[in-house]
């Protein structure tokens, strides 16, 4: 329904005080005339006044007055034909008490939310509903569970919290429109799992995280192995290599041990000395 319809039925719901009849008339007339002979304590009874976040609808004989909601500021009654009703604007917040749910993979969960809303519409607030914050809240908590009830998995209840609140917006929004309820914003607050679902998920993140541990010391492993073959096959093809790091190994036993370690003189040394003399 857009904007020209929904003015529309407005106005064929809404019927002002224009035609009041013959009786009508007649009680008009007398609260004006009481309103005179009174005058001015009658202006006690006439003269109302809504604050800045209020508006007023009239009613008149039972009918709505014409031109909609009044205010702020004073506006005046006449004594024993009008009443009125003052409607707040402000933004009023809900807290949805938790809703059980059942998830699409049979889990239950409890889910809570918040909401935002405000009235936009006085007259349709007062006449379409007896109390509109209230039916808004009732409204609410029925939206939340129908939304999520066996429609959704666990994980998307858990990572999907944001296209959860704007479908939830919508949806509400779009029901209280009529009521002249405007919903701002809607925000999940809170998915508890039952508790052995929370040791359960516990376990299996812990054993996730052991695997990846263990893969990554194995491939640690694997890169240290291959460096020592490549170690080893290069001191293989050099002798002079292999000792050098024998005596560097016999340097740091000694550095640690502090101790002396004496190892015989290999033979092919002595022999080069000899040969240079």
């Amino acid at each position: 329904m857009n904007a020209r319809d929904n003015l529309f039925v407005y106005e064929n719901e809404i019927q002002p005080d224009g035609d009041i009849g013959c009786c009508g008339c007649i009680l008009l007339g007398m609260s004006i005339l009481m309103l005179i002979l009174f005058f001015p304590f009658s202006l006690i009874c006439a003269i109302k006044i809504v604050q800045e976040y209020e508006r007023a609808v009239i009613f008149r004989l039972g009918r709505v007055k014409q031109g909609g909601a009044v205010g702020p500021g004073i506006f005046f009654l006449l004594p024993c034909v009008d009443t009125f009703k003052s409607v707040d604007l402000r933004t009023f917040s809900y807290d949805i008490p938790p809703q059980e749910i059942l998830t699409k993979d049979s889990v239950t969960v409890a889910v809570d939310a918040v909401f935002y809303a405000r009235i936009f519409d006085p007259t349709m607030s007062v006449i379409k509903v007896s109390d509109a914050q209230s039916s808004t809240k009732l409204l609410a908590a029925t939206t939340l569970r129908n939304i999520l009830l066996g429609t959704k998995a666990l994980t998307e209840v858990l990572s999907d919290r944001e296209h959860i609140s704007n479908t939830m917006e919508e949806t509400l929004d779009a029901a209280t429109h009529p009521w002249g309820v405007k919903v701002e914003r809607v925000e999940i607050k809170d998915v508890r799992l039952p508790v052995q679902m929370q040791r359960a998920m516990a376990a299996e993140a812990e054993s996730a995280r052991e695997a990846r541990a263990k893969v990554i010391a194995a491939e640690g492993e694997m890169k240290a192995s291959r460096a020592l073959k490549e170690a080893a096959d290069i001191i293989s093809e050099s002798p002079s290599a292999l000792q050098l790091r024998y005596l560097q190994t016999l340097n740091t036993i000694a550095a640690e041990k502090n101790s002396t370690i004496i190892f015989p003189v290999p033979v092919d040394i002595i022999t080069a000395f000899a040969k240079k003399k």
